[in-house]
């Protein structure tokens, strides 16, 4: 019972952090600089700018563009995320001038940039090891540890103040002397939330940023982060797919995922009411780099229900991102601790036309918009239990949303009341909205007030 009564509580005090404007509409690209150009560094990837400003992106997330740790380095290469120097760019991908050139043209083509930074832990060789060993927490051996089995990093101590300025010192530093938009925080759960609430007013003094937390920590959306992983959105398209039959890898790798279906949707929303403050926002995906290295592709985990789950990704409540390639249906998953041969080819195809169409959308729509409020979306019981609908509007827009989410032929049929879709027109076809009677195996429509 006080369990249940602290996460209505949660819910009452609402989602405080300053949350900037440009955040509504936006679409999140995560690039992956180690693998997704052929020159693999800042000047390739500025190259790209044009066009994914032409294809709708907004924010531009980097993977980590510090130095790599070599002690107790997995692979070749290492892990991005064992950093080696938190304020030096990787040699691997060009110099400070060139990561200030980058930020500077982004910022021409109307586009943010968000530095993916690892405050959790450091590389085994970072210079903090033996400055600042006091920084870093300790087993019961009295020695340095990395968590889970990341055996290339150390752990830092939270519990010491000194700690803690040297990270926010850290954090500005890329503001002040780059202008960067913000950070995508990994394993920000795994850090205390008071020092995410410590450092956000002080990151916010320098400019107005966009925080992303890699977590699902309802306690992170109070008052430090504008917007977190909706990682359990992401479980539920994984079990909806695995149960169905689709879920290649799942079954590939034995996984016991749960059986799910579509009602098993609005079920985490109304969970996440009670257990978020209100008007949080949850970033939606369908791949990404951990999820395509480790998961699989989200061809691997959905197949023929890819274009499904990657409009739902954009059209339930939340933000959408987009992951190096997908915008051209890249089919492989990176090699995450080496050079991998094997990159994406961006020329534009029926992907890229999708997604341009998706992004338009959530620009255009602002029924759409992350901050609009969790209630004015609105989900229609249907008889067959794998078809998915559900309306979001607001006093300007409308958008309506339906969805087999199953191998089979569905019937559209309601128990109570059917979604009203007159002088609304269909996103993909452009003619005027019409109920579909039936919808093939994970067919979808989407309806909608703008053009």
């Amino acid at each position: 019972m006080a369990a249940t009564a602290g996460l209505a509580k949660t819910h009452k005090i609402g989602a405080l952090s300053p949350k900037p404007k440009w955040m509504e509409n936006a679409v999140i690209y995560e690039a992956n600089l180690r693998q997704g150009t052929a020159s693999r560094d800042l000047k390739g990837l500025q190259r790209e700018l044009p066009r994914l400003k032409d294809l709708g992106v907004d924010i531009v997330w980097l993977m980590p563009i510090h130095p790599i740790s070599e002690k107790n380095r997995k692979g070749g290469l290492g892990s991005y995320y064992a950093v080696k120097d938190y304020k030096v760019v990787n040699p691997e991908f060009g110099t400070m001038e060139d990561f200030k050139e980058f930020v500077r043209t982004a910022h021409a083509h109307g586009m943010k940039v968000i530095l993916d930074e690892v405050c959790n832990h450091t590389g085994c060789d970072n210079a903090w090891v033996t400055e600042h060993p006091e920084y870093y927490a300790r087993n019961e051996k009295g020695e340095m540890f990395g968590p889970f089995d990341w055996t290339d990093t150390y752990k830092l101590d939270y519990s010491n103040p000194a700690t803690r300025a040297a990270m926010i010192d850290a954090l500005k530093f890329w503001i002040k002397e780059t202008d960067i938009d913000g950070y995508r925080c990994d394993v920000a759960g795994e850090v205390p939330t008071d020092f995410w609430e410590e450092a956000r007013p002080q990151l916010q003094a320098i400019k107005p940023v966009f925080m992303l937390a890699e977590s699902s920590t309802p306690s992170l959306m109070r008052k430090a982060f504008d917007a977190d992983y909706a990682w359990p959105m992401k479980d539920v398209f994984n079990a909806i797919a695995a149960t169905k039959g689709v879920n290649k890898y799942a079954e590939e790798k034995k996984l016991n995922l749960p059986k799910m279906t579509a009602a098993d949707i609005p079920a985490l929303i109304e969970r996440q009411k009670t257990e978020y403050p209100r008007g949080s926002v949850h970033m939606n995906m369908i791949t990404n780099h951990d999820l395509s290295s480790w998961e699989g592709t989200e061809f691997e985990r959905f197949g023929p229900a890819t274009g499904t789950f990657a409009v739902l990704s954009y059209t339930l409540p939340g933000m959408p991102m987009l992951y190096t390639g997908q915008e051209v249906g890249f089919n492989h998953a990176f090699e995450f601790f080496e050079q991998d041969p094997v990159q994406p080819d961006y020329t534009a195809n029926e992907f890229t036309t999708f997604y341009e169409i998706l992004n338009s959308l959530k620009h255009n729509n602002t029924a759409l918009n992350a901050n609009e409020p969790i209630e004015r979306t609105n989900f229609i019981q249907s008889v067959d239990e794998d078809v998915l609908t559900f309306t979001r509007q607001n006093g300007k827009d409308k958008i309506v949303v339906i969805a087999n989410l199953s191998d089979k032929s569905s019937r559209v049929h309601y128990l109570r009341r059917e979604p009203y879709v007159v002088g609304l027109t269909n996103l993909f076809t452009g003619e005027a909205a019409a109920l579909p009677k039936t919808l093939a195996p994970w067919q979808y429509v989407v309806f909608t007030s703008t053009k």
